[in-house]
């Protein structure tokens, strides 16, 4: 618990009454390798804390080619904030690449207990403000970055993350396929 006390902290003061407000709207579960958290398609009502393992999220086209979108390492908040905003289907799936273990929170009593209480209203803040920096930094890196350099910046932001993450989804969200990560890797080792 101390650990994602001090989590929530290093967004803003969380004092341990917030803490547990907002634990008395949270179940602990434990999650499956290869379990779906959120499904495509479905209306979600949660939002997630990942206390461990590797969950990644990712889009789905018709033909059945899927294009990873993010990686959710410990500690990490995630959710289909779209859909959960709108009340509509997520266009996006979340997976458990390892088994995991997460909190989840039901967003609109979380929502309500932002209306009641300004520390966590503060924290939820400072989160959504995270996930937009995050999301604005991969959009830079995609647009202005080669795959070699995109391939780099993932491995300074995931330490490990050849061996956390299997090479095919790691070629999806670099936007390139499997033989090109090879090829970037093979290079890169000869160096």
């Amino acid at each position: 618990m101390n650990n994602i006390i001090t989590f929530f902290n290093q967004f803003t003061y969380f004092s341990e009454e917030a803490f547990i407000e907002l634990q008395n709207l949270s179940n602990f579960k434990k999650i499956g390798a290869g379990k779906q958290i959120i499904k495509f398609g479905e209306v979600p009502s949660k939002v997630y804390l990942l206390v461990s393992g590797v969950v990644r999220c990712y889009l789905s086209t018709e033909s059945g080619k899927e294009f990873n979108k993010s990686f959710y390492l410990p500690l990490s908040v995630m959710g289909a904030l779209t859909a959960l905003k709108h009340k509509n289907e997520s266009i996006f799936t979340f997976e458990a690449l390892s088994d995991c273990e997460i909190y989840e929170v039901d967003y609109v009593k979380l929502m309500n207990l932002c209306d009641k209480n300004h520390s966590i209203n503060k924290l939820y803040t400072r989160v959504l403000e995270e996930v937009y920096s995050k999301y604005e930094t991969r959009l830079v890196e995609l647009i202005s970055l080669d795959a070699r350099e995109r391939y780099l910046e993932l491995r300074k932001q995931i330490p490990g993350v050849d061996d956390l993450i299997p090479q095919y989804h790691i070629a999806s969200y670099l936007g390139i396929t499997a033989v090109q990560l090879s090829r970037i890797r093979k290079k890169m080792d000869s160096h």
